[in-house]
């Protein structure tokens, strides 16, 4: 079965695709890494190069990922489900030295 859940992308991660918000259909069991990794392949690879932490490899790091407005380390991380019509909100976290 396809589910649509809306994105909303903010800080960097909407100057670099351009949207602020959009629709992405997903075929169930859809997951957070699912939502991720149809991200990377939708924008340019910058969007990759900021939201990935090279040095882990891990799609967590440079960014706060909410599901319906709950951070998605409180549920289960990159194996959330989502379910259809459901938010996800994309924020940049600034690392600074």
């Amino acid at each position: 079965m396809v589910i649509h859940v809306e994105i909303r992308l903010l800080g960097i991660f909407q100057r670099i695709s351009g949207k602020k918000r959009f629709q992405m259909k997903l075929e169930e069991p859809a997951t957070i890494r699912k939502v991720i990794i149809k991200l990377m392949e939708k924008f340019p690879s910058e969007f990759k190069q900021v939201l990935v932490d090279s040095q882990v490899d891990d799609l967590r790091p440079n960014a706060l990922i909410l599901v319906e407005g709950k951070d998605i380390s409180a549920l289960q991380g990159l194996e959330t489900e989502v379910k259809d019509a459901e938010e996800i909100v994309l924020v940049p976290i600034v690392h600074g030295g």
